[in-house]
């Protein structure tokens, strides 16, 4: 099949090798990469599949700006929720591709993992079975696939393991122990899930390989970005020297604010989103361990 990539950052790397595979795959981006089958905007959109890895806060615009419909079927590789608005990424991409041309992407993936071909299993979620198969069909023997028909919940799943990961770089970043951080992954667990279900998400997606899988692998090591986030707070450092360090995008970031939002609109208790918010507007990190466990 002929697929392209947009967005050539190391997810999106990531996906056209493992695309690749099988596939006839072509890769663009804003600026010009030297990627093997790099491409100008303009032919990648003429592509029948497109894996959509534009960072989370940037998709409004670039599809308000770049997208010209042709009827293409779009994998949304990104995660996170858009802080300007609240807005879940289905309903961004929605307003511009029908339900039924969309499916999203998620799953525990360290993008550096998959450019070795390490194996892992992945889950696409689309209102379209078939979309999602198809999706699943297209990628190499190294991922195993599964389809899922909770757009909402692995949304959610997806955006939230940020905010939780960067909770846990902070934790072992005080070096709480190993206790602290199973207590602190649990939990996260408990709260995505209270929090994808006010939105109609089912419980059970939150236990799938793009809820838990996603959340412990992110949530542990310091090959997350996010993570690395809060290893930097957890020393005292501005986010902006965390973020120049990291050279870039950590959705989780923007995703603690979004969800903060959102919380205190609809009345949903989440107390460790609560708390990283806390930490990027400047709290004291073990001033927040000590909240969250008096809360």
């Amino acid at each position: 099949m002929k697929i392209a990539i947009i967005g050539a950052g190391k997810w999106g790397q990531a996906l056209y090798h493992a695309y690749s595979q099988n596939n006839d795959v072509v890769i663009t981006s804003r600026s010009t990469k030297d990627i093997e089958n790099f491409v100008s905007l303009d032919e990648a959109l003429f592509y029948e599949y497109l894996v959509m890895a534009i960072p989370a806060q940037a998709v409004r615009v670039w599809m308000e700006e770049n997208f010209e419909d042709r009827g293409q079927k779009l994998l949304v590789a990104a995660k996170g929720i858009e802080t300007s608005t609240g807005a879940f990424l289905n309903e961004v991409y929605g307003e511009f591709v029908s339900a039924d041309r969309l499916a999203f992407i998620s799953g525990p993936s360290f993008a550096s993992e998959v450019q070795k071909s390490l194996p892992t299993a992945l889950i696409i979620s689309s209102t379209n079975l078939e979309l999602a198969k198809k999706f699943v069909e297209l990628l190499p023997s190294f991922i195993k696939g599964y389809i899922d028909d909770d757009v909402v919940g692995a949304e959610v799943a997806g955006a939230y393991k940020n905010v939780i990961a960067i909770a846990g770089g902070v934790c072992d970043g005080l070096e709480l122990g190993n206790n602290a951080r199973a207590a602190l992954i649990s939990r996260g667990l408990v709260e995505m899930t209270r929090f994808g279900e006010h939105f109609g998400a089912r419980a059970e997606t939150f236990l799938s390989l793009g809820g838990a899988g996603d959340l412990f692998l992110t949530a542990s090591s310091q090959l997350s970005r996010n993570y690395r986030v809060g290893l930097g707070l957890s020393k005292g450092k501005s986010l902006d020297v965390i973020l120049e360090e990291l050279g870039e995008v950590a959705e989780g970031i923007p995703t603690t604010k979004a969800l903060y939002n959102i919380a205190k609109k609809e009345n949903i208790y989440l107390p460790i989103a609560h708390e990283v918010y806390n930490m990027l507007e400047g709290k004291d990190p073990l001033v927040c361990v000590k909240d969250l466990l008096s809360s």
